[in-house]
C-alpha cells in the first residue's frame, strides 16, 4: 500500500458513491503532490460514510451525525500531510471550500 493514502468508506444501499467520488476528486486535485492515492471504498455496512487517513478514521459520519465539510476534510489532511500550508479560501472563516 502506497502513503500517504486516504480512504472513502461510502454506503452503497444509500448511493453515496457519488459523494465519495466528488470528494476524493476534489482531495486528490488539492493534494496532488501529497498524496499517493485516495481509495472508494465501497461499505459492508448501511449508513457508512467513514474517511480514513493511513488507517486513521479522520470522519465518522455515524458518530458525528452528518457528513463531512469538504473545507473541514481539507484542513485534517493538511495539519497531517502538509502543516503550515495555506489552502486559501478553504481555511477563511465563512467561504465555501
Amino acid at each position: 500500500m502506497r502513503t500517504p493514502r486516504v480512504e472513502i468508506e461510502y454506503c452503497t444501499g444509500c448511493r453515496w458513491g457519488l459523494r465519495a467520488g466528488w470528494m476524493a476528486q476534489e482531495l486528490l486535485a488539492t493534494f496532488e503532490a501529497e498524496l499517493a492515492e485516495v481509495a472508494l471504498v465501497p461499505g459492508r455496512v448501511g449508513g457508512v460514510f467513514v474517511v480514513r487517513f493511513d488507517g486513521e478514521v479522520v470522519f465518522d459520519r455515524g458518530a458525528v451525525g452528518r457528513f463531512p465539510e469538504l473545507r473541514e476534510l481539507k484542513q485534517v489532511l493538511r495539519d497531517r500531510i502538509a502543516p503550515g500550508r495555506d489552502l486559501g479560501h478553504s481555511d477563511r472563516p465563512g467561504d465555501s471550500a
